[in-house]
């Protein structure tokens, strides 16, 4: 079985910087794995173990996909490849994002199963999956919980209200898995250092004639409010009206 899994780069959330006009800069933010995306990997890579399956990352992004530890962060947890599309083009939302992957993965060609995590730890608009597979034109299913090899197709698990969904998704197809589906792994010294073995290869693509959808991200943090410290001390019956009052007034 030939995977790909696809992760996505994301800024340190700590080191996020609000601007005097509210919006939000990542410029001295350090580069990470998203958490979705760790899961998304250890998924893959227990389903290419259990097939004797071939597994390649694939990752679009800025200048930051430059970087030697973010690479082997990746490596090190399982994928024997990774491809990468390093660009400062805009990708500025989920369709975008989609088509540069689709772009991507006719590039390398031969597939099974591509694999993405339920939402990137940035923008999290869980759409990338559903949108990719609609563009390659292959069988897509996101929220899956649980994935089992069969031949020629996985058995996924997703779970809905009420009960278990099982589906049996023949290839090529897309998933998007949850971030319960499994945990992610953490490698060791050895498996760091043979990460820096693996090959990693920069696919040419141009990713400027990718237009943007009909959706905007308006990239600002809330505004700041002054504690009211409007504190009402014990409960007695006229301390509760008064501070059903006061929350009346806050939501007129």
């Amino acid at each position: 079985m030939n995977i790909i899994v696809c992760c996505k780069a994301v800024p340190e959330e700590e080191e996020l910087i609000e601007l005097s006009d509210h919006s939000i800069s990542a410029e001295k933010a350090n580069w990470k794995v998203g958490e979705y995306d760790m899961v998304a990997i250890e998924a893959a890579k227990k389903l290419a173990a259990a097939t004797n399956g071939k597994l390649t990352a694939l990752s679009i992004g800025n200048s930051a996909l430059n970087n030697t530890k973010l690479r082997k962060t990746i490596l090190a947890r399982g994928p024997v490849e990774l491809k990468l599309v390093v660009s400062e083009e805009s990708l500025s939302d989920s369709y975008m994002t989609a088509k540069a992957l689709e772009k991507a993965i006719r590039e390398i060609g031969d597939y099974d199963l591509i694999i993405c995590g339920t939402g990137s730890s940035d923008v999290y608009a869980q759409q990338v999956g559903n949108q990719l597979g609609a563009l390659l034109d292959v069988p897509v299913c996101n929220g899956i919980s649980k994935l089992v090899p069969s031949e020629n197709a996985v058995v996924a698990d997703r779970i809905l209200e009420n009960e278990i969904e099982v589906l049996e998704i023949p290839f090529p197809a897309v998933v998007s898995v949850t971030a319960n589906i499994t945990n992610p792994f953490i490698p060791s010294m050895k498996d760091i250092i043979a990460a820096g073995k693996k090959p990693v290869q920069e696919l040419g693509i141009d990713l400027s004639d990718i237009k943007a959808n009909s959706e905007e991200i308006v990239d600002a943090a809330p505004k700041k409010k002054e504690r009211r410290m409007e504190i009402l001390e014990g409960e007695s019956d006229e301390n509760i009206d008064a501070l059903v009052q006061l929350i009346k007034r806050e939501l007129a």
